[in-house]
């Protein structure tokens, strides 16, 4: 799937008051006019979504460069993402920019495979420490959700059999006096293998989702933006190849986010208001586990253009989470109470010394009521020649413990310990942009990231501790894009390495991926528009756990996409896995094999 590049986004207006469906433009935080030309940002498009033919998010990262997507089964299943070998717990996952990680997971890893794509507008991709943007979490980078107005009026419908299809709607409105209206809604079901290798049964999973996105421009400089999130799955899993009934989640999650938006010809204020809520129960052979956490967050930023040289940017953010969760299985049960607040403030500068030489700078300072005050920041200077772009990078990432890591407990003497320090990192980064044509580019990245003062069990598994072993990574991502007027491809690879400083393999991390996408639109005077969309990704030999360490073989995995307008719809064809290989990712959990769905979208 061709990415987007954000310096490559055409330029929507401020007022867009007509409705022209265009790419949504987000601004990433702690930046100004001049030090956005030091974010490495790529962006999904919500077109790059429909043509990929994926359901989920996991479907949509797993086509990323430097992404490693790891589902314990089918569609629904809990799903871990480690980005550029990192650990899965140091990606930060941001609705319209703010934190939505649950607190009441027990290392603070995002499941994304709870997180569907039907109200989803764009997805934008930060790989690299991202601390200075985003603060706490994003040691790794960031996926960042956007929910905003899609003004085109549809509604879609996809299915395989009774248990395997779909069901979404879009409907947007500007009313009368100037209200932007635009409600989402999807439903899913998916029924395919067991969760579990050498399972018997066929688990399922059932997902509900909406998304209310308003807009009012109060006046010709100011807008208010607000969005209402809810998403609630619900699936089957199993306890093993033995044990596979009475074994349902029910993960709900639900968000309220509202802004306020100033801008003039130098300057750029906002304020946000936030709050998230999730909810989830799981059924677990006659116990039943809960899981609740909270999250209130304010934020206020400034953006500033002081002349033709220099910009800055200055910020703060106040976020509250609280949360608690009870499992209570027969033989290991858990439980964790307690809250944890943190107080950040941002800034940042861009120098343009000239057209094509431009230093930023970007620093951020945490007040974290277990850890106390922690500092990141990040240097970047960009450089253009003729048709070179190059960059280069020094930024810095930080963790703060889990809620468990601090209050939590079980039945076998686990205690947490709320007198520990967060996780640290340190990352150089080259990159390149090479423009040989207005259609064909090449992108490369080097990076080197070293990570200190791990979290991890002691070594008689009764508390968590700052482990002074280090973790280091180094990898090479490369893309050759063509884009052209009716298709578009590219090559893409990733060299990676993640090690403790013994040199040990980390698990679940290949030191090599690399793929392919290709789109193209047909146009025939006899057919008419047909639309075709390939991807394929290789990931390698990678190191995983059953009973002990074991490799895992490589795969080849295949997508495909057809879609034909006529009848006033477009009517499209999706294969996943189309080469049909049985794999586990990781190791005792069963991947979907080939898949067949069709679809129908009608827009009004």
């Amino acid at each position: 799937m061709p990415s987007v590049k954000a310096e490559n986004l055409k330029k929507c207006e401020w007022k867009n008051k007509n409705g022209i469906p265009c790419i949504t433009i987000s601004k990433t935080s702690n930046t100004s006019v001049y030090s956005s030309e030091g974010v490495n940002k790529v962006i999904i498009t919500k077109e790059d979504i429909d043509k990929s033919g994926a359901k989920d998010m996991s479907g949509i990262l797993e086509l990323i460069s430097g992404f490693s997507v790891y589902q314990d089964g089918s569609m629904g299943q809990k799903t871990s993402i480690f980005t550029r070998g990192s650990e899965s717990n140091h990606t930060l996952v941001l609705l319209n920019g703010i934190s939505i990680n649950d607190q009441s997971v027990t290392d603070g890893l995002h499941d994304f495979g709870q997180d569907f794509l039907k109200t989803i507008q764009q997805i934008e991709i930060y790989k690299g420490p991202s601390g200075a943007h985003f603060g706490p979490n994003a040691i790794a980078g960031a996926v960042n959700i956007i929910t905003g107005i899609d003004y085109k009026n549809s509604m879609t419908a996809g299915f395989f059999d009774l248990h395997n299809n779909s069901l979404s709607g879009n409907y947007a409105k500007i009313t009368d006096n100037d209200w932007h209206l635009n409600l989402k809604a999807s439903t899913l079901r998916n029924k395919t293998n067991s969760a579990k290798v050498d399972g018997s049964e066929k688990d399922g999973t059932k997902n509900y989702q909406t998304n209310l996105n308003i807009k009012k421009w109060i006046n010709n400089n100011l807008k208010f933006k607000s969005t209402l999130y809810s998403r609630r799955t619900k699936s089957d899993y199993d306890d093993s190849a033995t044990k596979e009934t009475g074994y349902i989640a029910d993960n709900k999650m639900h968000a309220v986010q509202t802004s306020l938006e100033l801008i003039s010809k130098n300057t750029e204020d906002s304020v946000t208001f936030h709050y998230h809520n999730y909810d989830r129960d799981y059924e677990d052979g006659g116990f039943l586990d809960e899981y609740e956490s909270n999250s209130f967050v304010v934020k206020a930023e400034r953006k500033v253009r002081f002349t033709d040289k220099i910009s800055f940017g200055v910020g703060s953010e106040y976020k509250y989470d609280w949360g608690a969760f009870e499992n209570r299985g027969s033989i290991f049960n858990q439980s964790t109470k307690g809250h944890m607040k943190d107080m950040g403030f941002f800034a940042n500068t861009g120098f343009k010394f000239s057209e094509n030489s431009i230093l930023s700078l970007y620093g951020r300072s945490d007040d974290h009521n277990t850890t106390g005050g922690n500092q990141t920041y990040k240097l970047n200077f960009t450089q253009k020649i003729n048709k070179f772009k190059f960059g280069a990078t020094h930024s810095t990432g930080l963790r703060n413990p889990s809620l468990y890591e601090l209050y939590g407990s079980n039945n076998f003497g686990y205690k947490g310990h709320s007198g520990l320090d967060p996780e640290k990192s340190k990352t150089n980064e080259l990159t390149g942009i090479y423009n040989f044509s207005d259609n064909l580019s090449f992108n490369l990245a080097a990076y080197k990231t070293t990570i200190f003062d791990r979290l991890e069990d002691n070594g008689s598994w009764t508390a968590t501790e700052n482990k002074k072993t280090d973790l280091n990574q180094k990898g090479l991502e490369t893309e050759l894009l063509f884009k052209g007027a009716n298709q578009s491809f590219s090559i893409f690879s990733n060299f990676s390495k993640s090690r403790n400083t013994d040199g040990q393999a980390q698990l679940r991390r290949p030191d090599l991926t690399y793929g392919s996408n290709y789109t193209k639109r047909f146009l025939n005077d006899l057919f008419g528009p047909l639309n075709i969309n390939l991807n394929y990704k290789y990931t390698g030999q990678h190191v995983d756990l059953d009973g002990g360490r074991i490799r895992m073989k490589d795969t080849d995995i295949i997508n495909m996409s057809l879609s034909k307008d006529m009848l006033g719809g477009v009517f499209s064809i999706n294969i996943s896995n189309l080469l049909n290989e049985r794999y586990e990712r990781p190791a005792t959990y069963s991947e979907e094999g080939r898949q067949l769905r069709f679809g129908f979208k009608k827009v009004y």
